[in-house]
């Protein structure tokens, strides 16, 4: 396991928010490959920064974006939809943010800039789908119980990425139909994907504070180990193939 360092980033979107990141790399003198971490709809919380670490330790550089602004993070769903929502409004506002992220990332010294990736969660999870679909740089995008709905439609050739969806079965915020039709999507523009579906895995499966929110908050959220453990396996396959 490597050492790592943190420090946190201060960047601005296309709209002028104010975004702060929290950055994570390996101790070492030579440039590595940098992937953003896009969290949930509770903002960029602790276990996005863990997640970014967790990347770090494996060798890589990694940003846990800040989506809301002045890194606002909550436990609150109600709260947490209200501010979503707010990144909704406006349908550019996703991408601007997401693309100011891969921009802050790039720059950084540890990382080369020439090999770009990201992983997202939930809301994070449509996030960095939107960012690919907006020809950005990146070789491989991950997504844990990702909202599949596109800003816009992929269109062929304006996807740089190889993609890999994580679903849980029993997700009930986002439906195996909404999964065929990302399929369809992704087909229709000849984009390299894969879609992995983990049996008994509710939305938020990766997440082991998932069962605690449900309960406080009355909402269809599971932690399920098994398919956490299956799904960060096949995202470091990825990530190794493709980054290498």
């Amino acid at each position: 396991m490597a050492a790592i360092k943190t420090r946190e980033i201060h960047y601005t979107a296309q709209d002028g928010s104010p975004l702060i990141g929290y950055f994570a790399a390996p101790e070492t003198d030579t440039p590595v490959a940098g992937i953003l971490v896009a969290p949930e709809w509770w903002g960029r919380n602790e276990y996005t920064e863990q997640r970014a670490r967790e990347l770090a330790e494996h060798g890589y550089a990694a940003l846990a974006m800040d989506m809301y602004g002045d890194k606002k993070v909550t436990t609150n769903s109600d709260q947490a939809y209200q501010w979503m929502m707010q990144t909704f409004a406006d349908p550019d506002t996703i991408v601007n943010r997401a693309t100011a992220a891969l921009n802050a990332l790039a720059a950084q010294d540890e990382v080369n800039p020439e090999k770009l990736a990201a992983i997202g969660f939930c809301y994070g999870g449509k996030v960095v789908l939107d960012l690919a679909r907006s020809n950005a740089p990146l070789k491989a995008v991950v997504t844990f119980h990702a909202n599949l709905t596109p800003k816009a439609p992929a269109q062929e050739g304006q996807v740089q990425a190889e993609i890999l969806v994580l679903h849980g079965e029993l997700d009930s915020m986002v439906t195996l139909d909404d999964v065929a039709s990302f399929r369809e999507e992704m087909q229709a523009a000849k984009v390299k994907h894969e879609v992995t579906v983990f049996e008994n895995a509710k939305h938020g499966f990766s997440n082991p504070l998932a069962d605690e929110r449900a309960k406080a908050n009355g909402v269809d959220l599971g932690y399920n180990p098994e398919a956490e453990q299956k799904g960060l396996a096949a995202m470091y396959a990825l990530l190794d193939r493709r980054l290498a």
